[in-house]
């Protein structure tokens, strides 16, 4: 009997020297030599993949904000608690009243897979200060006076909220994203809470994944609603028909609650908006994991539709992920598109939203998008956890340059953060709103004295004239007129 028992207790202690070996390696091992500034920009720096079984993890604990502390704001920004106390604030919304809603939520409860994969999601997020539950409520903030701090709150909605995250409003009506359907409620700003059943499912969505925020941008015309909708592993680990629908962005007609793909092979599409100068759609993405951790950057890109991105099987256009072994459609190398502008490898891009006129953060911010930086955990150093901007030039463009930042001061050190950014929204006097999901705040931020900015201009261009006849160029002085050649035998194929 005593030989069992020490025999067990061998075994036991071999078990807990692997695991905290395992937990050590990812700590410790495989740690970045590049700046973050390197994979950032219009040309980002791709280094060689080094795919990982075990991911190097750097986890940093949130101590939150201590009374007084804030954010370091850019030069000639300042930055003030809008709201405090909160409950994971993660998404707002800005009604055209000026009051915000917030979407206190987290992932849904049992969103983690079982077994030692789950015990350690478990542990990280319990680390990172990500493991409380959805607190699945829609809170109203108010700031009647205007002086820069919401005086009232109120519990908007919780009645059939699972784990909300998108909202938009348009013409009476207010659309809600839970993680796994959107709805859409009559509503009235300037009301405080949203009562009555919904009147209408707009739309089932594949429910939770480890990507489960499902967030809505409203068409400027009012008459197409996008989700947008990340996928359930890092590089569909579970198979490709346990994505589906996932990793993409999904157009809905308002009027008809018709349902089309609007563009693809996107792993984490997150914040959404309308390019001022073109009218374009843009969103922020998050890319892979476990390959490095210098690969692979975020994006911020324009979305055209019909567009594909890759994912799982290619990423920024040209390079193939070897760990994907499920078929790929025929010729996809030829139509994936490249992104147009890298935000850093695992930065964990989310909230973002485009300057406009109104706005009061001064000159240097006037043109161009804003982006919330989460925070990295497959990265040594970390890297993320503030506010950027991204400038554009005037036809609509990112500028050839590095991310502009607008808040730092979330990290307190190598191993702590205060706080994690991770929605943007402005409020009605045209400062920009921060939530901070881990640390329950949000925070206002404005450049005093600024003037509001003017609306920017939008790219018109001359459209092609249609042609009324056709001309082969390889025949000089013969022409084509409706399709047939002037001469002997000649007709246009």
């Amino acid at each position: 009997m005593r030989s069992i028992l020490i025999k067990v207790a061998v075994v036991l202690l071999l078990i807990v020297l692997a695991i905290v070996g395992v937990i050590a390696w990812a700590q410790y091992s495989n740690t970045s030599d590049l700046p973050l500034d390197a994979t950032t920009g219009k040309d980002p720096k791709l280094v060689e993949a080094d795919p990982q079984t075990i991911p190097s993890v750097k986890l940093v604990s949130t101590v939150g904000w201590a009374q007084g502390e804030k954010p370091a704001a850019a030069p000639g920004l300042a930055v003030s608690r809008f709201a405090e106390g909160l409950d994971h604030p993660r998404t707002m919304l800005t009604l055209p009243n000026g009051d915000v809603l917030v979407a206190e939520a987290n992932a849904p409860a049992g969103n983690k897979p079982g077994g030692l994969t789950g015990m350690v999601m478990g542990w990280m997020f319990s680390q990172v200060g990500a493991d409380v539950p959805s607190p699945d409520k829609i809170v109203l903030l108010r700031d009647a006076d205007g002086d820069g701090k919401a005086e009232t709150r109120s519990d908007f909605r919780t009645a059939d909220m699972h784990s909300p995250s998108g909202m938009a409003y348009r013409d009476g009506k207010l659309y809600i994203a839970n993680h796994d359907a959107v709805l859409e409620f009559a509503f009235t700003p300037g009301e405080t809470k949203l009562v009555g059943k919904p009147l209408r499912k707009m739309m089932d969505l594949p429910a939770a994944g480890n990507h489960w925020m499902r967030n809505l941008l409203m068409s400027e015309d009012g008459e197409h609603l996008y989700v947008a909708v990340g996928s359930a592993t890092n590089i569909a680990d579970n198979g490709m028909e346990a994505e589906s629908g996932r990793a993409a962005i999904w157009e809905i007609d308002v009027a008809t609650a018709k349902v089309r793909q609007f563009a693809a092979g996107m792993r984490n599409p997150n914040g959404m908006g309308w390019n001022p100068s073109t009218g374009e759609l843009w969103a922020t993405v998050q890319e892979r994991d476990m390959l490095g951790p210098d690969l692979v950057p975020d994006y911020l890109t324009s979305v055209p539709v019909g567009s594909q991105y890759g994912w799982p099987w290619i990423y920024w256009k040209t390079t193939f992920d070897d760990r994907v072994q499920w078929p790929m459609q025929t010729y996809m190398l030829e139509y994936t598109r490249k992104p147009e502008y890298a935000m850093g490898a695992h930065a964990a891009v989310l909230g973002m939203v485009f300057a406009k006129g109104g706005i009061v953060l001064g000159d240097k911010y006037a043109n161009g998008a804003f982006v919330a930086r989460h925070g990295s955990w497959n990265r040594r150093p970390a890297v993320g956890y503030d506010v950027v901007f991204v400038p554009f030039d005037k036809n609509g463009n990112p500028r050839d340059v590095k991310p502009i930042p607008v808040l730092s001061g979330f990290l307190k050190d190598a191993s702590h953060t205060r706080g994690r950014p991770t929605w943007l929204a402005f409020d009605k006097t045209g400062s920009l709103l921060v939530s901070d999901d881990t640390a329950g705040m949000i925070w206002r931020v404005n450049a005093p004295g600024a003037k509001p900015a003017a609306a920017i201009t939008a790219v018109e261009t001359e459209h092609m004239k249609p042609l009324k006849e056709l001309k082969d160029p390889t025949v000089p002085g013969v022409d084509t007129i409706a399709g047939f050649k002037k001469g002997p035998d000649r007709l246009l194929p």
